[in-house]
């Protein structure tokens, strides 16, 4: 009995230890839980990117000669993730709830909102996480686009702020590659 104990007490200990590793990987501080999302019945648009570490770094590689710069900044993402949901009217109110939750969410854990654009039907909000005055350890982009379609966007890992205009342009992230240049310029 006490053998038995001994065993199963020695088998949980080493698996707690070996969960750790992965609890950290899960606790990325710019890493956001955008949720899932359900298409619109009506609107046929809906894509769902998430790009790991992993998959990143085998990029980096491959771009790595002919795009050393490119290369690495990508060496410093630990994930991407994208979702574009066309808006009709069985999930345009629930899906605008929910952007408008995270935004409050990221208020409250610290982000920074560096963008905010609110003009005719466009509402933009661009967040960023700080690790301290050196980079940025995550960015969130959310836009509500005419009640046509919501994108949220999340990168996160070690981005030096003269860097984000180049993520902009490289992703095609519009509102990221102009807090980039506005960065710059102050």
């Amino acid at each position: 009995m006490k053998t038995l104990f001994s065993k199963i007490l020695a088998l949980t200990t080493l698996s707690g230890v070996l969960a750790l590793p992965l609890t950290a990987a899960n606790s990325d501080p710019g890493a956001v839980d955008l949720g899932q999302f359900t298409p619109s019945t009506e609107r046929a648009e809906f894509v769902e990117i998430q790009i790991k570490s992993n998959l990143i770094g085998l990029v980096a590689g491959l771009a790595r000669q002919a795009e050393p710069e490119v290369a690495d900044l990508l060496q410093s993402l630990r994930s991407i993730r994208v979702n574009v949901i066309g808006l009709g009217e069985d999930n345009r109110a629930e899906v605008t709830k929910r952007v408008q939750d995270l935004r409050r969410q990221l208020d409250r854990d610290g982000w920074d909102r560096i963008v905010t654009v609110q003009e005719k039907d466009q509402d933009v909000g661009v967040y960023v996480k700080l690790r301290g005055q050196e980079a940025f350890e995550g960015i969130v982009v959310t836009v509500l686009d005419g009640g046509k379609e919501a994108v949220l966007i999340n990168v996160a890992g070690d981005l030096p702020p003269e860097k984000l205009s180049l993520i902009g342009e490289r992703f095609n992230i519009e509102p990221i590659r102009k807090a980039g240049e506005a960065l710059k310029k102050s």
